[in-house]
């Protein structure tokens, strides 16, 4: 490493190829500010956790406050007014069904709790089973159970030969979802008392493409489970808080998942933050006169009470703000730009659920690696917009507080893009 490098290890970067991080001083609303005076709009909300804008007020009024009167507190055996006002304003706004939630620190650890409560009910039941099924070119998250569940590909394939056994149904591509639902019925047709679970990513693939499907396939993926009593968990984590236009993407389907799992947008992208809420028939699993029937998971800042704080805070502004307005007049904003790029010969698919739009790009290399992506990304941010592509699908996901005119110059610069496609 070059001695005027930093010993930053930034993710999914490659540092022999990547220039310098950009130093960001502040943000606020939908810009982020450097310290050489650049304004860079925020397309991507950050990773996908920012909703209201950075800086809101009343989060940072909220955190501030808590901040001053509790900041941590072991969760085993202890509570506080933070977490406790929180999980009454989840469960009044998540799919009715849902009863308990489970605090932990991010999306990927609240997937694993969901595959530990899965199965775990199951063993306690008296009735083991071991076996996930997953939707092809998902992606759950980066630690071993969460990756497991995940396609197999360039994010894990050191790891291959670490993961468990999961069972994949293909992705239902339109006009062939039948492929999906009859994979999905021959599985737990074939297999009874095999199968624990169905984890997927509700109407919209984040990480694999931004790859979308119908909330009608959604809504029979779930009745299938359910005829064969296998439990749904709803990997929201990128699809709550309104990404898909509505609160939750279950919303459209109409279903309410055995298990639901939220990060991102839960404390508004200011603090991390994870949770996993269950049905009361799983919780009923593990509560028990028998310790052995204990729910054994936990990480050391679960609950932490400035994070629950932050996500109450995030709540609040649902219900103060005309966020959902908001929302529709984003997706309809992406609409009127997206028809311009239909056809045009440098563009494979066009595609959009609520505020998240993607334009795929034809190149012969498709797929995470392909090399116009970074050629894009440096475009992009040599205009002050962060735009960071999927391989060759471009893609925006903004915070609700983005102007419209803010977004026609994201569109108008996607077109001026297209000039490298035939570089």
């Amino acid at each position: 490493m070059p001695a005027s490098k930093s010993p930053l290890w930034h993710p999914f970067t490659q540092h022999a190829v990547a220039g310098d991080a950009i130093a960001i001083e502040r943000a606020e609303g939908a810009y982020l500010y450097t310290k050489d005076g650049r304004a860079i709009l925020d397309a991507i909300s950050s990773w996908w956790v920012n909703t209201h804008g950075h800086g809101h007020p009343h989060i940072v009024d909220a955190i501030r406050d808590q901040a001053m009167k509790l900041e941590q507190v072991i969760f085993a055996g202890f509570t506080h007014e933070p977490a406790e006002t929180l999980v009454r304003k989840l469960l009044a706004v998540v799919p009715k069904g849902l009863a308990h939630a489970f605090f932990s620190d991010s999306g990927s650890t609240a997937v694993e709790v969901a595959i530990k409560m899965a199965v775990g009910c199951w063993h306690n039941r008296g009735r083991p089973r071991h076996r996930i099924i997953a939707l092809e070119q998902a992606y759950h998250g980066d630690m071993f159970g969460a990756m497991s569940v995940g396609a197999r590909g360039v994010f894990n394939a050191a790891y291959d030969p670490m993961l468990f056994e999961v069972s994949y149904i293909p992705f239902p591509e339109p006009g062939n979802e039948h492929t999906t639902l009859e994979a999905l019925e021959r599985l737990l047709r074939d297999n009874p008392n095999a199968y624990a679970a169905l984890i997927l990513e509700p109407l919209v693939l984040g990480a694999g493409g931004m790859k979308m499907y119908g909330s009608d396939v959604l809504a029979a993926l779930a009745a299938i489970c359910r005829r064969h009593d296998v439990f749904t968990i709803a990997d929201e984590v990128m699809t709550g808080f309104g990404r898909t236009g509505t609160m939750f993407a279950c919303e459209q389907a109409g279903i309410s998942p055995d298990l639901m799992c939220l990060s991102k947008g839960l404390t508004g992208g200011f603090l991390p933050m994870g949770v996993t809420l269950a049905t009361a028939e799983i919780y009923d699993a593990f509560y028990s006169v028998d310790r052995g029937k204990t729910f054994f998971h936990s990480s050391s800042f679960t609950g932490n009470a400035i994070a629950c704080a932050a996500a109450v805070a995030n709540l609040e502004i649902w219900e103060s703000e005309p966020v959902q307005a908001r929302i529709d007049a984003i997706a309809k904003h992406h609409a009127t730009h997206l028809a311009a790029f239909r056809n045009r010969p440098e563009v494979l698919d066009v595609r959009q659920t609520g505020t998240i739009a993607a334009i795929e790009l034809r190149v012969p290399d498709a797929g995470y690696l392909a090399s116009l992506g970074p050629k894009l990304n440096a475009f992009y941010l040599e205009h002050d917009v962060l735009l960071r592509t999927l391989g060759n699908v471009v893609y925006l996901l903004p915070p609700y507080c983005v102007r419209a005119d803010d977004l026609d110059r994201v569109y108008g610069l996607i077109d001026e893009s297209l000039a490298l496609v035939r570089v």
